[in-house]
């Protein structure tokens, strides 16, 4: 090859070695080479190619600015106009894969540039953009970035070798994209079908050429009959938390819940209680905690008959970046603890 195949990498404030949530708020910025994780990548990708620049945008600032930030990254990668992009990877962080996603689209969709990231399949970046970018999957946090590099770096490979003409997901390694390609195989539809159906029925093993989607079915609750007798209780996944975050509930994939009283507690305050949720500003959160958890208008409520009682306990976690799986362990204890305790009704806040 006798030009190396060029790359611009894109990352967030944190793994552009800028700053934590303090610098949130950049706008995007154009480096010379590789930053943070780009250098394993570089390295990883082998001689072929390079990480010619960075580009790297605060993750409050672009998702506030959207438009802006777009319009500059456009700028910046028709400056360059790189053989490839690669964005992140994001992991389970919600914000910076909803950016690796967007920015994403602009490449492939408004440029023409073939993009590369990597994610965790339940970050909401995956679903929205997954038909633009060859997604590899990840943990769901940055302890998993010594596995997402080679393997980003393999598709990236795969990729120059193979003129940018990869194969499916599985062959390559990467998530699906919702994209369906034709194919001429030896063998026509209608055949195929009916060995998977004959498979089916004499419960053989069998793979279909398309798996559908599978979605939660979640009965609806019957309505509560009389609120004035009712016992109602308060969870949470905005991170309330009495003072000083007891349980060390993480700010971001909280790997946990806790569980606490509200026995005699008719308001929450800036003294007793604060929010340990990330990825939003906590100011206004940690002001007045009711923002988020409502105990004094449900007191009110109480007080003046509209419902039975509040229930003594309140139940908190964090949502951000928490995994669908862990969300529905927690809400499953939680909810096994509230029927023992008689209660009727949940009201669950967020941010």
């Amino acid at each position: 090859m006798s030009k190396k195949f060029q790359i611009v990498h894109y990352l967030n404030q944190f793994f552009g070695q800028i700053g934590g949530e303090d610098k949130a708020d950049i706008p995007p910025r154009l480096e010379e080479g590789p930053v943070g994780p780009g250098a394993a990548l570089n390295n990883a990708i082998g001689e072929d190619a390079e990480i010619v620049n960075t580009i790297i945008c605060g993750d409050t600032y672009f998702n506030e600015n959207l438009e802006e930030s777009k319009a500059k990254i456009k700028e910046m990668l028709d400056k360059v106009k790189p053989d490839l992009l690669i964005a992140g990877p994001a992991f389970n962080a919600g914000r910076y894969g909803v950016a690796c996603g967007t920015v994403a689209e602009i490449a492939k969709e408004e440029m023409g540039i073939d993009v590369v990231s990597g994610i965790y399949p339940e970050n909401p970046g995956y679903e929205m953009y997954r038909q633009y970018a060859y997604f590899v999957e990840t943990s769901d946090s940055a302890a998993g970035m010594r596995s997402a590099i080679p393997n980003m770096a393999k598709i990236v490979k795969s990729y120059i070798d193979k003129d940018g003409e990869l194969g499916s997901p599985d062959e390559e390694g990467y998530m699906p994209r919702g994209v369906r390609k034709n194919l001429f195989v030896e063998e026509r539809g209608s055949s195929r079908a009916v060995k998977m159906l004959i498979d089916k029925l004499e419960k053989n093993e069998f793979e279909t050429e398309y798996p559908m989607p599978v979605f939660d079915r979640v009965e609806i609750a019957e309505p509560v009959k009389n609120l004035s007798d009712a016992k109602i209780a308060l969870v949470t996944s905005g991170g309330i938390v009495p003072k000083g975050n007891p349980d060390h509930i993480e700010s971001s994939s909280a790997s946990k819940y806790g569980e606490y009283s509200l026995e005699g507690v008719m308001d929450l305050t800036e003294e007793s209680h604060e929010t340990a949720h990330g990825g939003y500003d906590p100011v206004y959160a940690n002001l007045d905690p009711d923002r988020v958890l409502p105990v004094d208008v449900m007191r009110d409520l109480e007080k003046e008959g509209v419902i039975g009682e509040l229930h003594n306990k309140f139940y908190a976690t964090v949502g951000n970046g928490t995994s669908v799986a862990n969300a529905k362990s927690y809400a499953a204890e939680i909810a096994e603890k509230l029927v023992a305790d008689g209660v009727q009704a949940v009201i669950l806040t967020s941010t």
